[in-house]
C-alpha cells in the first residue's frame, strides 16, 4: 500500500490541466456582411467573400479570444462596377488596406455561452474599440464531417467616419450595421 501512494500522487500531476480549445474559422460559412442607408431610400447590403481567423474558448474559465481577418478586396456588392468603387480610395482603399481585422481577448459569458466580445476593429489603418454581440452560440459535432465545431451569429454597429471613411455622408449613411454567421472547427 505504501508503494501505491507515491504512484497515485505522481499520476495526479501527470493529468493535463484543462486548456482552452482553439478553433479555426471556416471561411465557407463565415461571410461578414454590412448594411448602410442609401440616400434615405433604402438599406443597401454588401458582404466580404473571404475571411479567416482563430477563436480560443475556455468555457470552464469563461475566457477566450478572437482574431478575425477580412479580405477587403473580396467585397461583393452584386455588381462589378459597384465592387470596384467600394474597393477604391473613397471607401475601402484595398490597395493600401487589404484587410480589416477584429481582435479581442475580452469575452463575456452568461452561463456557458459567450454573449459578447470587446476588442479592436482596425479598418483603413484606424483602430477603434468595438463590442460584438454573440447570439445563437452552439458547439457540437458537424453531422457530416464528424469534427468538433462551434457556431454563432455576431453583430455590431459602427460609424464609418470614425475610421476615416467619410465619402458621401450624410447621403450614404454614417452608421453601418455589421453582422456575420461564424462557424469554426476545433483544431
Amino acid at each position: 500500500m505504501t508503494k501505491f501512494i507515491p504512484l497515485l500522487f505522481a499520476s495526479l500531476f501527470a493529468i493535463p490541466s484543462h486548456a482552452a480549445d482553439t478553433y479555426t474559422i471556416d471561411p465557407t460559412h463565415t461571410w461578414p456582411m454590412f448594411e448602410v442607408s442609401h440616400l434615405g431610400f433604402s438599406i443597401q447590403r454588401g458582404r466580404f467573400d473571404k475571411s479567416s481567423g482563430k477563436i480560443t474558448l475556455d468555457i470552464a474559465a469563461k475566457k477566450g479570444s478572437v482574431e478575425l481577418v477580412i479580405d477587403t478586396a473580396s467585397i461583393n456588392m452584386g455588381f462589378d462596377k459597384w465592387d470596384d468603387k467600394m474597393k477604391g480610395p473613397d471607401f475601402f482603399s484595398v490597395v493600401y488596406f487589404p484587410t480589416m481585422t477584429f481582435t479581442s481577448d475580452k469575452i463575456v459569458f452568461e452561463d456557458d455561452r459567450p454573449v459578447s466580445a470587446t476588442g479592436e476593429l482596425t479598418l483603413l489603418g484606424e483602430s477603434r474599440t468595438v463590442t460584438l454581440i454573440i447570439s445563437d452560440f452552439k458547439c457540437g459535432t458537424h453531422p457530416m464531417l464528424r469534427k468538433a465545431m462551434c457556431g454563432a451569429n455576431i453583430s455590431t454597429t459602427i460609424k464609418r467616419s470614425d475610421f476615416g471613411m467619410k465619402k458621401f455622408i450624410p447621403s450614404v449613411g454614417d452608421e453601418v450595421k455589421i453582422y456575420s454567421p461564424v462557424e469554426a472547427y476545433r483544431d
